[in-house]
């Protein structure tokens, strides 16, 4: 199982914004994050026109590093065509494009305090390095390979440099937060307490008179419980690093 951390970087957001791509065309996927099809949902490619009056040159700074216009509007349209789609999906109102772009702000500057921190830690790539990140962005993402990434990123309008340069990042703040966090494997005790507790969950959401939903045998979703447990464990691990490293930051933003 891959350790990388659900850190949002440009590369995984713009990976992610790919997919959606792919799959209003009509192609499919099995990337657990990937948007409905065009299919499932016929309004799917409809994205609400991004609300980007209010947007200064530089929405951030951090540690005398400017997050730019150019870097915030990248982000935020990409996850206002993910979550139009998601509310879409489930019927919900319209974006609250306001929250979202608070949402995207602070996401970029913790972002930025983790590559800082990791490049003040010294880690340093190979090539094979950055290959590998790649490749577990792939199957992450219902693509074949390496190339593949590369490829999708390129018609996202990034360049080759600058998705080998992404993955780079990704992989030193990867390696640095592996180093500053304890993430341990589940033991077979807690995740035999997790798949009773789906069960008991599973049950109660039956309701009243209403046969309560199959659940699969243990072993067959036992990876998937640990791959859970320790996804938990990393996004705690990195809250509690980005809370260290903004305590001791000069932050501002702008926006």
């Amino acid at each position: 199982m891959s350790k990388r951390p659900l850190v949002a970087v440009t590369l995984a957001a713009a990976v992610a914004l790919a997919g959606c791509s792919a799959d209003s065309d009509g192609e499919d996927t099995s990337s657990p994050s990937a948007a409905p099809s065009a299919e499932a949902t016929p309004d799917a490619g409809a994205a609400p026109e991004a609300d980007l009056d209010d947007v200064p040159d530089v929405v951030a700074e951090v540690n005398g590093e400017e997050v730019g216009r150019e870097e915030f509007v990248t982000s935020f349209e990409g996850q206002l065509q993910q979550a139009a789609l998601s509310q879409q999906q489930s019927g919900a109102g319209e974006v609250d494009q306001d929250a979202l772009k608070e949402q995207v702000v602070e996401q970029l500057v913790n972002n930025r305090l983790l590559t800082q921190a990791a490049s003040e830690a010294g880690i340093e790539p190979t090539e094979e390095d950055v290959q590998s990140t790649l490749e577990d962005v792939a199957a992450q993402n219902g693509l074949e390979s390496a190339d593949a990434v590369i490829s999708a990123l390129e018609e996202q309008g990034l360049s080759e440099k600058q998705v080998l340069e992404d993955a780079a990042t990704q992989f030193r703040v990867t390696t640095y937060i592996e180093a500053e966090s304890d993430v341990q494997e589940p033991s077979e005790k807690e995740l035999r307490a997790q798949y009773d507790d789906l069960v008991e969950q599973m049950e109660n959401q039956a309701g009243d008179g209403a046969s309560a939903p199959e659940v699969p045998p243990f072993e067959d979703v036992r990876d998937q419980l640990a791959q859970q447990a320790t996804s938990q464990q990393q996004s705690a691990a990195i809250d509690t690093i980005v809370t260290d490293l903004r305590d001791d930051a000069d932050v501002t933003i702008h926006l």
